[in-house]
Order: structure tokens, then sequence, then C-alpha cells
């Protein structure tokens, strides 16, 4: 995978342990499918200073993609814009697109009897105060708009962190253009499991596969225990067919499989889900 990305995810939330950050396994895992490779996960909490620094440095490391999710609220800890903005080293501005799709929310709200009138508050013209020349993305699940911006090359884009609304704004606008860059990559992946043999017998196997087969990557994940050894061994490969991708994976797979049973192990394949 030639394309890359950088995930930041925003939330003193997450950093004291109240919120499992299901954001970053989603999207990593998302991102991968669609042909780029996830480089980074940096998690950090709810101050501009922060949130400002560690998109300087993901900047600086000019990845294709940098995401960011959480913090595009109308609370006062929703800092993520203003981060960006000082960041960027720009203003924030009332965006004319972005408080459209906010009154236009709110006017469905109206509608739905969720509230009274329709009154576009400082907490809500918040949410449409966007780092200058950014694009409002559509939430078609929430109310805060996403935030697309190019930043000499870089797509640097911000998403809710309500996990709904980050993953409609993703699927509706950030992954075709996800994969309008990776172009025909596209990411295969398999796994077998391993009894009878340690993962310690298993790694050299393994160095010895991945030797001869450059374009797969294994990894093993023990999930028994020292005296009764159960390994998951997972396969992946970036390919643009796959033709490519079954005829390397198979050849992996058949070469590791008979390695692990000269040395005593039995291999098992994954059951298909129903």
């Amino acid at each position: 995978m030639k394309q890359q990305i950088e995930i930041i995810c925003i939330g003193n939330e997450l950093l004291i342990g109240k919120t499992l950050n299901t954001n970053a396994h989603w999207m990593a895992r998302r991102a991968t499918s669609l042909g780029i490779m996830a480089k980074r996960i940096t998690v950090v909490g709810d101050d501009v200073d922060e949130i400002a620094s560690v998109i300087g440095e993901a900047l600086q490391r000019k990845p294709r993609f940098i995401i960011t999710t959480g913090g595009l609220g109308p609370t006062f800890d929703d800092k993520t814009l203003e981060g960006i903005a000082k960041a960027l080293n720009c203003k924030l501005e009332v965006n004319e697109k972005a408080l459209k799709m906010v009154k236009e929310k709110y006017e469905a709200y109206l509608k739905e009897g969720k509230i009274e009138k329709v009154e576009l508050t400082p907490s809500r013209v918040k949410m449409a105060t966007l780092p200058e020349g950014t694009e409002p993305l559509p939430n078609h699940v929430g109310t805060a708009p996403g935030v697309l911006i190019n930043v000499k090359g870089t797509f640097l884009i911000a998403l809710p962190g309500v996990p709904s609304e980050m993953e409609a704004i993703f699927e509706g606008s950030v992954a075709p253009l996800l994969k309008s860059e990776a172009g025909e990559v596209t990411f295969f992946e398999t796994s077998i499991y391993a009894d009878g043999i340690m993962e310690s017998g298993l790694a050299p196997l393994i160095d010895q596969v991945m030797h001869d087969n450059p374009y797969v990557y294994v990894k093993s994940h023990p999930r028994g225990e020292e005296r009764k050894p159960h390994i998951e061994i997972h396969f992946s490969t970036t390919a643009k067919g796959s033709k490519t991708a079954k005829e390397r994976l198979g050849k992996t797979i058949i070469q590791l499989s008979e390695l692990i049973e000269r040395n005593g192990g039995k291999i098992r394949f994954q059951k298909k889900k129903q």
C-alpha cells in the first residue's frame, strides 16, 4: 500500500478509560480494506495546544490522509476545530455552507417534534465555525458537519466522535476518496489455526515463509495457554486483483502448513460464517 493514513482520536474520555476507542479500530480496519495503510494512531485530550501539536507533527510526516475523530460538537470541551486552526495558523470563521447544514438539521428536528423552534444559538453556530478554507462534509445522522481540507497534498479530515456519525460521514464522503487514491489495490486476509506447537517454535517457520513470500504478511496470535497452545495465524496481502491475492495467500498457507505439520503441529482452517 503506497497511500498512508494517520488517525488522531480526540477526547479526555479516551485517555481516562471511560470510553473504549472503537472508532480507531473501525477506521483502521475500514481504511485497510480500501487499500490505504494505517501508519499511526494517536490519542489526545481535549486541549487546543495538544491537538495542534499532534496535527502539526503528523503533517510533517506527509501522509496522504490525516483523520481526526471527536471534538466537533457544541460543548465547551469540543476543541478539535480550534486545534486544527492553530496547527494550520489560520482563522476560524462561520462557514455558510456548514451553517446551512446545521440549520437544515434543526429544521428537520422541528418537523419531527424534537424541538419547539429553530434557533441558531452560539453553541449551534459553533458547529459551523470552521477553519478558513475548509469544506464541510454532510452529517446525515447527527448535526455537526465533518471537515475536509487539503494541506499541501495531505487530506486533513475531521469527523465527529459519535461512532454512528463518524461511520456515516466516512462511508458517504471519505471512503470514496480513499478508494480513489488507492486505485485498484485491495486488501485481502484470511486465518488458519495451529495446535500442538508453541509460538516460539512457530516463529522461525513464519520467518522462513515470509522470506519466501515477501508480498504476504504473516502474524501469529496466541489464543490458548502455554501448556495447550492454540494459535491463530493471520495472513494478509494487497493486490490489484483477487486472483493474484488468492495465489499469494494459498502458496504461503500451504508452505507454512507443511512446515508446522513437520514440526509436530496440527492445522485447522477457519470455519466459514453462516
